[in-house]
């Protein structure tokens, strides 16, 4: 088996938000990369960036997994059906869909053998499983409670990667993502209140807060998402430590993103609030410490930066932000 400095990456879900922004990004450092989705990257990446990344259709129900992970270094886990909205809906679905699934490409990779399986990087979602914080920032020890059916089935992969991990010696890391925002993210999933908001601003459409506008998010620019994951990912020794956070580590409400959005756009813009949703958690500020003092690494936009570097790139036009 090839290192993961050297060998071939699959991005499940690699058409994504997050695996799209990972498949470039090690692209541009070096890597070969196959992409598996319903849809292709788009067709205006630079040559050097084609010429590393291939595509193959993948949906997560039934994927052929043995053929998928052939003379695969590093498998990102990205794919996920659901969004809490819709897991909410569905329970029983959200989870067959998805943990699953998961569960089937554990086994195929426990199959391969500790010294022979490729490594496993899963997305989990920092802002859904640890539920309401007994300390802010919070530590990856902080216990698992989520509070929607979407962080519970985010949970319930993380402690079968765990199992799968501590049975069977599987190089599985897991990073708990803080909520990611730029160019390219896909409103139509009702996620991502920085770049929804910013969409509607730049529309001159009214922004809509649930509740009093002070939930705190921790947001973080996709560009440094996509360097954390990638650090997690080719790092070659993370010692017993298989879990971490990543974001910027510092809280912002929904009040202060629109206030910030004014302040770059130089105007005012009309809010509409409607009632506080219950699933919604009041705060989620991630301790990203450990992804520092392990891994050396940081995020380098701060929160105004990285706004100025979305409105930047979907002016331009940007079906992905620039990475640089």
């Amino acid at each position: 088996m090839e290192s993961a400095m050297d060998g071939k990456h699959l991005v499940l879900g690699g058409s994504g938000f997050v695996g799209r922004h990972v498949a470039l990004a090690l692209a541009k450092a070096g890597h070969d990369v196959v992409v598996a989705d319903r849809t292709p990257l788009p067709n205006d990446l630079p040559a050097v960036l084609r010429e590393r990344i291939s595509w193959r259709f993948f949906e997560l129900d039934g994927a052929p997994w043995r053929e998928l992970i052939e003379d695969v270094a590093v498998v990102h886990h990205y794919a996920w059906s659901s969004v809490p909205a819709s897991a909410n809906d569905c329970p029983a679905l959200d989870l067959a869909s998805n943990v699953g699934p998961t569960i089937a490409l554990l086994e195929t990779v426990r199959a391969r053998g500790a010294g022979h399986a490729p490594r496993l990087v899963f997305s989990s979602s920092g802002g859904t499983v640890y539920g309401r914080l007994r300390r802010v920032p919070v530590h990856e020890d902080h216990p698992l409670s989520p509070l929607n059916a979407y962080g519970a089935g985010k949970a319930a992969a993380e402690h079968y990667i765990s199992c799968y991990r501590n049975q069977y010696g599987l190089d599985c890391r897991v990073a708990r993502l803080a909520n990611p925002f730029g160019a390219g993210q896909n409103l139509a999933r009702g996620q991502g209140a920085v770049t929804t908001f910013l969409y509607r601003a730049l529309a001159h459409e009214p922004i809509v807060i649930w509740g009093d506008g002070e939930v705190v998010r921790d947001y973080v620019h996709i560009s440094d998402v996509a360097n954390g994951l990638m650090t997690l990912a080719c790092t070659e020794d993370v010692g017993e430590q298989h879990v971490f956070n990543i974001g910027s580590g510092i809280g912002v409400s929904l009040n202060a993103i629109v206030a910030e959005l004014e302040t770059a756009l130089g105007r005012r813009l009309e809010v509409r609030r409607q009632a506080g949703r219950p699933y919604d958690v009041p705060v989620s500020v991630l301790d990203i410490s450990m992804m520092h003092d392990l891994l050396n690494w940081r995020p380098w936009l701060s929160f105004s930066d990285g706004i100025r570097r979305t409105l930047s790139d979907l002016e331009r036009g940007y079906a992905v932000s620039t990475l640089d």
